[in-house]
């Protein structure tokens, strides 16, 4: 009996392991700790936006004076003002040189070149210059046939010319070799190419007042075409100055961090430039 309940004990023992055994297996798996949230995507930081460093200048080089009055500075108003002044000027006295030589054409014309009855009006520029020169042109061809008889009188323009011919291809510019050698043929040539045709043939014999006239009317045209070359000159500086003036004004202004002022001085004799910077 005793060894009996000794056994139902035993199996008792067993039996309680095992279901507890059992019931552990069966029991839910532990649940895992919860992953940490994914780190927040990195702010990437903005740059700054670029200062244009071109608007300024290239404004200014356009219309001198604007890229300084887009910064609000004063000066701008003086390159503005030096460039209308300039193209003023410029307009002035290129109206000028051409009323003048309107007026030399016109006495050429109606002067100088009247008693030939001409059909053309006008010219290169280098006629007029050798009508300021010469009293008169000489004849084209002195002979009343088709054959080229060139005009002998050295005074005039063409008995020049011919003279210079006679020098040049000639072994003695006073004994004219045969009409039919090389070489008088190029002494010609050269005749006919550089001589003042019938068209354009003057004479200031009666007329010396009016070629005086003619000869300060092409004086001043000339004159006021050169300054008008030289107004062009000083607007180009004009441009460049104020388009460089901008430029290192708004590089040291964003260099420095504060605002910078640059004033420019041009005089006949010498440039003078400040840099001031505000603290």
């Amino acid at each position: 009996m005793r060894g009996r309940a000794w056994a139902l004990i035993a199996v008792v023992t067993l039996a309680g392991r095992g279901g507890q055994a059992q019931g552990t297996d069966s029991a839910a798996p532990p649940v895992p700790p919860p992953s940490p949230p994914p780190p927040a995507p990195a702010l990437i930081a903005r740059s700054a936006p670029r200062p244009e460093y071109w608007l300024r200048p290239a404004a200014s080089l356009l219309v001198p004076g604007t890229g300084q009055l887009l910064a609000h500075q004063d000066r701008g108003a003086v390159y503005l003002a030096a460039e209308l002044i300039g193209l003023l000027r410029y307009a002035h006295l290129t109206s000028q040189g051409r009323g003048e030589a309107r007026r030399y054409r016109a006495l050429a014309l109606d002067v100088g070149r009247r008693q030939f009855a001409p059909t053309l009006r006008d010219t290169v520029f280098e006629y007029y210059e050798t009508m300021e020169r010469f009293t008169a042109s000489g004849r084209y061809n002195l002979a009343p046939g088709p054959a080229l008889v060139p005009e002998s009188d050295p005074a005039t323009y063409n008995g020049t010319v011919w003279l210079f011919a006679r020098q040049t291809y000639w072994a003695d510019p006073n004994t004219p070799p045969d009409p039919s050698t090389p070489a008088y043929m190029r002494a010609v040539e050269f005749y006919q190419a550089h001589a003042v045709g019938p068209d354009f043939l003057w004479s200031w014999s009666d007329a010396s007042l009016e070629q005086g006239v003619f000869r300060e009317a092409i004086r001043k045209s000339d004159a006021a075409y050169r300054r008008a070359q030289n107004q062009l000159g000083l607007l180009l500086a004009n441009h460049v100055l104020s388009a460089i003036d901008a430029l290192i004004s708004s590089r040291l202004a964003a260099a420095a961090g504060r605002s910078t002022t640059l004033e420019t001085t041009v005089t006949p004799g010498a440039a003078f430039m400040r840099v001031t910077i505000e603290f």
